[in-house]
């Protein structure tokens, strides 16, 4: 379906952990080679805005190794673990990302102010970058997060923050989210045509 909509696709050796790891395959091929920034665009957000896109390619644009985007999140969503967090830098470098509520509001009463980053699916990182972090073993954090983008800051590589004033739309990592994401589509995309 994807090769007749005339779009290259490849199909990757079944033993990677992760999509990062099968991009880094893909990229190595010859015919591959001479792109710059590769975008790497997480099979479980179906609804992955332009804003974010572009967000992330912008991130390495300006300096970083990897970017990435996130949207705001709101209250007692940030408790799902499904849901990742990262905090950053005023300039955008993520400093973590993690399932749990990430900052934690220690204080009580500030419960209406709360305001969480929470991070999209979709890297983009110079080839060179991409290439170092498929390369390294899995690290303490990632492996116990299962948070892919913690070995790459562990090895020191930048990840810049693209932070868009929109919630992100919904991603699908159980059940419950497949049944939101089939409700998103059945009322946006289905009900536009």
């Amino acid at each position: 379906m994807v090769r007749a909509a005339g779009v290259s696709a490849v199909l990757t050796r079944p033993e990677h952990e992760s999509g990062t790891d099968r991009v880094a395959e893909v990229a190595r091929r010859a015919e591959y080679t001479g792109f710059d920034i590769v975008v790497n665009i997480q099979g479980d957000e179906p609804f992955l805005s332009a804003a974010a896109l572009a967000g992330a390619v912008d991130m390495v644009r300006a300096g970083f190794d990897i970017g990435t985007a996130a949207g705001t999140l709101l209250g007692d969503a940030a408790q799902s673990p499904s849901l990742v967090k990262v905090v950053c830098t005023g300039n955008g470098r993520a400093l973590y990302f993690s399932r749990s509520a990430i900052p934690f509001y220690r204080d009580p009463g500030s419960d209406g102010h709360r305001r969480y980053n929470q991070h999209i699916g979709v890297y983009a990182c110079t080839r060179g970058a991409l290439l170092q972090w498929a390369s390294l073993p899995p690290t303490p954090l990632e492996l116990s997060e299962r948070l892919e983008q913690l070995r790459a800051m562990e090895d020191g590589l930048s990840i810049g923050v693209a932070l868009l004033d929109e919630a992100a739309l919904p991603g699908v990592d159980t059940q419950e989210d497949l049944e939101r994401a089939d409700a998103h589509w059945t009322a946006t995309v289905r009900g536009a045509a």
